[in-house]
């Protein structure tokens, strides 16, 4: 008899794919759509690119085009959705607004490095497992075959991000920052994504009856392989022009004074502009006026600027150059 826990999922045959449905059989890729309004849910089959865009942004999310079709084409066709760009451009917040949109669980996999099947997909609850054998054995069971079955039982299984997603019908499921898990991982997880099933060897196969929308986020720390970049609908995130900028902030912080967001906008793009190891993303633009406003202004000048860079900048090289900008003068072009 194996040992309570026994190999978990990332052991050599553990888990894989689950098998091709045969005929009349519902696969992953089979037309499925969330309950229609009735059930407090929209219909995805319903959507269209503009729809898409318009509940995004009744979250507070704003789109542009590719991005708004690349979700509808998500929801259309199952397939991930793969966000590339700098941290705090809003790659994960797009996964957030999407499962408000939705009205659907979000179930998040932070990916790191040495991320392994066991900590993403399942694992056995050993602890309780050995509690289980220990007071069988107590109450005088000895049947080898009836303890087995009764140690792999569903009720020991610890759930992860990735399983609960498959089981979880409709969900959004966020892989964020899949570029700093190993190549292994990134070849299991393709795997997943092909068929939105997986084989759990002591319980049998787990098919998601409605595919989960994924949202793949990477920073670009290293280059994702092309496989799995394949299986996705790729959008690049970069910096937002001022406008775009700009609406996200008054978006987001309604209760800063337009000036104020007009100001940091400003400074923050003018940041950009410099050679920075870290150029502040538009979380950082949020964050910087919310600290402003949280300081009772309702506009900044040069020396509070100066004061509340930490809010928009992580490295002692960047703020030293920033300081040596003429912020005065970025803030008088925006008309002080």
């Amino acid at each position: 008899m194996r040992r309570p826990g026994g190999p978990g999922p990332g052991g050599p045959g553990k888990v894989g794919a689950g098998p091709v449905p045969g005929p009349g059989t519902a696969g992953p890729r089979a037309a499925a759509s969330v309950p229609g309004p009735a059930s407090g849910r929209p219909d995805q089959e319903a959507f269209g690119p503009d729809e898409v865009r318009a509940r995004l942004e009744a979250t507070g999310y704003l789109v542009d085009d590719g991005l708004a079709i690349a979700c509808f084409l998500a929801l259309k066709l199952h397939r991930p959705v793969f966000c590339e760009g700098d941290p705090g451009v809003g790659k994960t917040a797009l996964a957030t607004a999407l499962a408000q949109a939705l009205d659907a669980p979000l179930i998040r996999l932070q990916c790191h490095e040495g991320i392994d099947a066991s900590q993403a997909l399942y694992d056995w609850d050993f602890p309780r497992q050995l509690l289980h054998l220990r007071a069988a054995e107590a109450a005088g069971i000895t049947d080898a075959d009836r303890l087995e079955g009764d140690l792999y039982d569903r009720r020991f299984l610890i759930t992860r991000p990735l399983l609960r997603a498959l089981e979880t019908q409709p969900c959004v499921l966020l892989v964020d920052e899949i570029d700093r898990a190993d190549d292994e991982f990134e070849a299991f997880l393709l795997e997943l994504l092909s068929e939105f099933s997986v084989t759990i060897p002591e319980l049998g196969t787990v098919r998601a009856k409605v595919p989960p929308v994924v949202v793949l986020t990477s920073n670009r720390t290293r280059e994702v392989h092309d496989a799995l970049k394949r299986r996705c609908l790729y959008h690049w995130f970069g910096h937002p022009d001022f406008a775009r900028e700009l609406a996200i902030v008054r978006r987001r912080l309604p209760g800063v004074s337009a000036r104020l967001a007009e100001q940091v906008t400003a400074l923050v793009q003018a940041l950009r502009a410099q050679d920075l190891l870290k150029p502040p993303g538009v979380a950082e633009t949020i964050d910087w006026a919310q600290a402003l406003d949280a300081l009772g202004a309702d506009e900044v000048d040069a020396d509070l600027a100066v004061a509340t860079l930490g809010s928009a900048l992580k490295y002692r090289e960047d703020t030293e150059r920033a300081r040596g900008l003429d912020l005065a003068a970025v803030l008088a072009a925006r008309g002080r």
